[in-house]
């Protein structure tokens, strides 16, 4: 992989922990800016918000831009805007600085996406597309832990300053490593571009992108009460849990990168009914601790593994939409970071319990098994309804299409 690939993953690592970073953070911000717990929580739905539009809108408005120049401006403003919020005294302010922020990182993970998987060669979309979310990863394994720890030592600014510093060497590394490219203007036109997003195989992917995504974080947003209330362990456990779910996602993604362009039906399929299948045994046994700690490892892996491969299947099935893919697979995946702390927040309110966001997950990802077993059975019989005189041929390689 080019050197300057994992230039772009530290950048990501710093987005990432920006995005996480926050559940540590919250009381702390509450206190010191005068507001209730519940309204500084606005400030994690702001950004999840701001991701979902922001990516598409970002990915068009940067066409203007060399590849290059856009994730500058995009990496500089993230950069900028966890400044003014570092300093801010207002929770306003503070508010404004997380939109804007969100739009700034789905702007540059859109642009990333498409600039990483053009660096590689055409059929190695799968290893570029790991290597950028190992940032992700690493964010959840040391980025979120480190941001809480600096939260707690010298208080919530400390983690926007320390966020800020973490962008810097990004963009110099960037500046001087990533190819420039050429604006993206002069090339298929927006439009062109949106039509090409239309096809079913690309809308099938990215719904079930969204589910299973929204299932990892349907639980991953409920673990600290699963491993306090259901399991019994204290709260010194919680740090480890989301480290060792951050662990069990980098082996995932890491995995998942080596396989996902070569043997990509495999490994949804396998990946998912695996994946389902630990969803309900976590419901069944999230009482007992040694459970807990083996199934939230063996969950990050399989959660994260699924959910990069069907990312580089979407890049694959958005050929023809070469700098817009990168902002609707952002855009999907969000959606299901929106959908599942959602879905979870709501079981628990109608009191069923702390172990309902498992079940739910488990839910998500079975209806993502049987969209996409009903999409891959009706795409074989398609074939056989079209006349030989106008039927489409087959790829030359059918292994890197899903």
């Amino acid at each position: 992989m080019p050197f300057a690939l994992y230039l772009l993953g530290l950048a990501v690592f710093a987005q990432g922990t920006s995005e996480f970073m926050l559940s540590g953070l919250i009381p702390d911000i509450a206190r010191d800016l005068s507001v209730t717990v519940p309204a500084a929580g606005h400030l994690t739905s702001a950004f999840a918000v701001g991701m979902i539009v922001g990516a598409p809108l970002m990915a068009i408005l940067s066409r203007r831009f060399s590849r290059r120049g856009a994730l500058l401006v995009f990496l500089v403003t993230f950069l900028l805007v966890h400044v003014v919020g570092a300093l801010t005294t207002s929770f306003a302010v503070l508010l404004v600085t997380r939109v804007v922020g969100a739009l700034a990182n789905a702007g540059f993970l859109a642009v990333a996406l498409v600039t990483a998987t053009s660096m590689v060669e055409p059929d190695a979309k799968g290893r570029a597309t790991s290597a950028l979310l190992g940032g992700v990863t690493v964010a959840c394994v040391a980025g979120v832990p480190a941001g809480a720890l600096l939260g707690e030592a010298w208080g919530w600014r400390s983690a926007f300053w320390a966020v800020a510093l973490l962008s810097l060497p990004a963009v110099l590394a960037i500046a001087r490593a990533v190819p420039a490219g050429t604006p993206e203007a002069g090339k298929a036109g927006v439009l062109g571009e949106l039509g090409a997003l239309r096809g079913p195989r690309l809308l099938v992917t990215l719904l079930l992108g969204a589910l299973v995504n929204g299932a990892t974080f349907c639980t991953f947003t409920y673990l600290s009460p699963v491993v306090t209330h259901v399991a019994g362990l204290g709260s010194g456990w919680v740090p480890a849990m989301l480290a060792l779910f951050g662990v069990g996602s980098f082996v995932g993604v890491a995995a998942a990168g080596r396989l996902a362009d070569v043997r990509p039906l495999p490994v949804l399929v396998f990946g998912s009914l695996a994946l389902l299948a630990g969803w309900v045994l976590f419901a069944v046994t999230a009482a007992h601790p040694a459970a807990v700690v083996v199934l939230v490892l063996v969950q990050g892996a399989l959660s994260f593994g699924v959910g990069s491969t069907l990312i580089a299947r979407a890049l694959y099935a958005a050929a023809d939409a070469p700098h817009l893919a990168g902002g609707f697979a952002t855009a999907a995946f969000n959606v299901g970071a929106a959908l599942g702390p959602w879905l979870g927040g709501l079981a628990i309110s109608a009191g069923l319990g702390y172990r309902a966001p498992l079940w739910f997950s488990a839910a998500l990802v079975a209806s993502a098994l049987v969209i996409g077993g009903t999409a891959l059975g009706l795409g074989k019989r398609r074939p056989a309804q079209v006349p030989p005189s106008v039927a489409a041929p087959e790829p030359a390689d059918s292994r890197a299409h899903p």
